[in-house]
């Protein structure tokens, strides 16, 4: 029995320019490849905060600096390839190597001092606490400090 899929030329045609974008961004203008990664990034909310996962494996924690900015959260990393001697011989490196920057809006009202990190296991998990709702208040047209214009009428001939 055959199973049949449905074609989606979209998802397609976004694999073919994700394929692209990788390719173009390997090369430099004089043909040179580089060792530029950005790393997955998983983003979920709880009642409390929002959580941003970084996969940096074989980063060192101290390779790792996380800036605010204006609402900006800008995340940098530098992961440095290893070379051990011996008689092995390598056919392929595809693990990228070298430094990223990523940066990351976040919502109106964070401070500074509601952004928390941890790092273990290769994951960077920065917390964001929400910042509370900004409710209306009720603002009074006139009322009692106000001073009042009186005037009189008077009839004329």
């Amino acid at each position: 029995m055959a199973t049949l899929a449905r074609w989606e030329p979209f998802r397609e045609l976004a694999s073919i320019q994700n394929e692209m974008s990788r390719l173009l961004n390997a090369f430099e203008g004089n043909g040179q490849t580089t060792q530029n990664w950005v790393p997955a990034l998983d983003v979920w909310e709880t009642d409390d905060e929002l959580v941003y996962a970084f996969d940096l494996p074989g980063v060192p924690k101290e390779n790792v600096t996380i800036e605010y900015d204006d609402g900006m959260l800008t995340l940098s990393a530098k992961r440095e390839r290893t070379f051990e001697k011996g008689d092995d011989r390598f056919y392929r490196f595809e693990r990228r190597f070298g430094t990223f920057t990523r940066s990351i809006g976040l919502p109106q009202g964070v401070n500074e001092g509601s952004i928390r990190a941890d790092f273990k296991d290769g994951v960077l998990e920065v917390h964001v606490a929400k910042p509370e709702e900004v409710k209306p208040r009720r603002i009074e047209i006139g009322g009692e400090s106000q001073p009042t214009i009186e005037g009189s009428a008077t009839a004329s001939a």
